[in-house]
């Protein structure tokens, strides 16, 4: 039964994916309909951080679904994350996503034609792996997620915001600039980068890392962007 927070309704779902079945955390907004947006999780799995996340796009106004990458496994170290990391390839985190995708966009609720893409550190690099794979991806929005490799952005219809701390030690400027030239050489676009003065994972408000001031701008700006781009 879906269950209610404040306002809003929050329940856990199935979806098609290939040809098995994903789970994911779902959020409807407290008007009942808006547009879709996938909330992709950091390496440490669809845990409370990442539930909270996707209630708070709904407050805003959003259908709101956090697919589960991990098949239900929360990492409680930084090793047992990296390990989960490594046994999901990035072609099947994105055919997951692709089916959230399709999911989000068959419920009623959903009333944009496309869907925004909200990641953070892993899933904030799926967020870019989705967009270039799913031109049903309208805006896309990475937080501090690093590429291993840039993927194929021929494809990408998306508008792109990226948040990232200048402490961050895994993102640096010259890969940013790679990201840049690849998203605007390949797909025309001209990514909104937006530069903190923290570390890695400064929004998870869980995490040593938080810095609260980088937090509040990334998520205010994040919020506008999705309105514009999604309605």
């Amino acid at each position: 039964m879906p269950e209610s927070s404040g306002s809003e309704v929050r329940q856990n779902v199935t979806f098609p994916s290939g040809e098995g079945t994903a789970h994911g955390y779902l959020a409807l907004p407290p008007g009942g309909r808006g547009p879709g947006v996938i909330v992709i999780q950091e390496w440490w799995g669809l845990n409370d951080h990442i539930a909270d996340v996707t209630e708070r796009l709904a407050r805003e106004g959003f259908v709101a679904l956090a697919p589960d990458l991990f098949g239900g496994s929360v990492a409680h170290d930084a090793d047992e994350a990296a390990r989960m990391r490594r046994r999901l390839p990035v072609e099947r985190g994105v055919h997951l996503l692709s089916g959230a995708v399709d999911y989000l966009l068959s419920r009623p609720e959903t009333t944009s034609a496309t869907v925004g893409a909200v990641g953070f550190c892993m899933g904030g690099a799926f967020v870019l792996h989705l967009a270039a794979a799913d031109p049903r991806v309208g805006a896309a929005v990475p937080f501090y997620g690093a590429m291993r490799e840039i993927p194929d952005f021929s494809r990408l219809r998306a508008q792109v915001l990226g948040h990232y701390g200048t402490k961050d030690k895994s993102i640096t400027p010259e890969a940013l600039e790679h990201l840049r030239a690849a998203l605007h050489d390949q797909a025309g676009i001209s990514p909104e980068f937006h530069l903190y003065p923290a570390g890695h994972a400064f929004f998870n408000d869980t995490r040593p890392s938080y810095h609260p001031e980088s937090a509040r701008q990334a998520w205010t700006t994040t919020l506008a962007f999705l309105h514009r781009h999604l309605g």
